[in-house]
Order: C-alpha cells, then sequence, then structure tokens
C-alpha cells in the first residue's frame, strides 16, 4: 500500500474517511494498493488521480513503513500536485482539508499514517 502526503504552501491535504465502518469519519492520508508490476511511485499517481482527480509529483519517501491488516505494509510519499487544480473527494472520502502542522494534530489519524503525519508535520 502506498499513501500520499499531499503539500501545498506549507500544508497538508488531509482525507476523511467514508468505509469501512470502523473506519469511517478518521483522517488518513490518500492511497491504495500498488498494483503487480507498478512502482510505488506509479502506484501513487494513479491512487491520487482515481481518488482525488488530480496529477501529483512523488518526491520523498517518509523515512519507515507501517504493518496493515491482511500482512500488507504502508509506505508513504510526500508529493506535490503538478494538474488537475484543487483536490476533490472522488472515492473512499467525503471531506478533504488542508491543514497546518498545528491542525494534523488535532485530527484523528488512521494508526497507520500517525507516524509519517508526524514527521511530514515537522517539516512544514
Amino acid at each position: 500500500m502506498v499513501g500520499g502526503a499531499l503539500l501545498h504552501e506549507g500544508r497538508l491535504l488531509a482525507a476523511r474517511r467514508t468505509a469501512p465502518a470502523e473506519l469511517a469519519g478518521r483522517w488518513e492520508l490518500p492511497g491504495g494498493k500498488v498494483e503487480e508490476g507498478e512502482s510505488e511511485r506509479g502506484a501513487l499517481v494513479r491512487e491520487l488521480r482515481e481518488e482525488l482527480g488530480v496529477s501529483v509529483l512523488p518526491l520523498e519517501r517518509v523515512p519507515g513503513e507501517w504493518g496493515l491488516p491482511a500482512g500488507r505494509v504502508l509506505r508513504v510519499w510526500t508529493a506535490a500536485i503538478v494538474a488537475g487544480g484543487t483536490p476533490r473527494a472522488l472515492q473512499d472520502h467525503d471531506l478533504l482539508r488542508w491543514v497546518s502542522a498545528a491542525e494534523s494534530a488535532e485530527l484523528d489519524w488512521l494508526e497507520a499514517d500517525r507516524d509519517a503525519v508526524a514527521w511530514v508535520r515537522d517539516r512544514l
């Protein structure tokens, strides 16, 4: 799995989950599955285009990886929008927010995203 810490003007994009029920209402870094034969960077570009309607440039891999159910692992990349304008919640989310470092600390992030968000927060 790959997540995107999408950055713009000193802010981080937070996405609020709609499903599954046990995750609904919590915040995450958008992203998704890395398909067979796909690089993490390629998966991030595809997933953020599908979920947010924007094209991104993956920038830097956030140190670490985080365990997910079913033996999957989450790796996070910072990224910048290169085309498509303003992100929109097209799938899996009902709300997007650009948050400052202080605001990001107040959100109820999914456990797997917390360390990556903290790393990014220290660089905003």
